[in-house]
């Protein structure tokens, strides 16, 4: 399947972003994050992601390189259809100690949040979006090759269209920058059950 990074469509587009042929990077701002209600009560909407449009079953890939300093910045992959349905898989920088490997799914404006900790040290991740009709896989690799189930899910507002990129946020007052590259897209790689 052919990808193009030149097609790719900002939403909440970032005062620094640069959009290679091959690589995307973007410079956080702080106070920008996506969260929909659930126990902290707060609505966030305005984390820039760069997003591409399909209506293919397919699969995912991309490397994420990060510098995160700050409590919550994060950088991965993320389907965004509006405010109210959406998912991310992304890693969220905690302490200088370990940060949070995890995801987020939103259906009918009530986020959810699944993790598991890893080091701080990390800073590259590989990530892999897979979709079969409207159910989702999320997987990641800290090597390129071998990839970790983190999550299979169900979005409601996916029937047909859905778009889905990369994002970066920096929720407190932080700042700092995301490199996103070795992408690819092609044919669905999640196992048919």
């Amino acid at each position: 399947m052919e990808f193009n990074l030149q097609t790719g469509e900002w939403i909440f587009a970032p005062k620094q972003a640069t959009v290679t042929p091959t690589t995307v990077t973007i410079v956080t701002e702080p106070g920008t994050d996506l969260w929909q209600r659930t126990y902290y009560g707060f609505q966030n909407d305005n984390a820039p992601a760069l997003l591409f449009k399909t209506t293919a079953d397919f699969s995912f890939t991309v490397k994420t390189h990060f510098q995160t300093q700050g409590q919550y910045d994060q950088c991965g992959l993320i389907i965004y259809q509006n405010s109210e349905n959406w998912c991310k898989a992304s890693s969220e920088y905690e302490t200088a100690d370990f940060q949070r490997l995890g995801s987020v799914v939103t259906n009918y404006g009530y986020s959810d949040w699944a993790t598991s900790d890893i080091s701080a040290e990390i800073q590259e991740i590989w990530y892999r979006l897979s979709r079969r009709g409207q159910d989702f896989q999320f997987e990641y690799s800290l090597n390129g090759t071998k990839f970790q189930q983190m999550r299979i899910f169900h979005l409601f507002d996916a029937e047909e269209t859905i778009r889905f990129g990369v994002y970066a946020c920096s929720p407190k007052q932080s700042s700092f920058s995301a490199t996103f590259s070795d992408f690819h897209f092609g044919a669905c790689l999640w196992e048919q059950h």
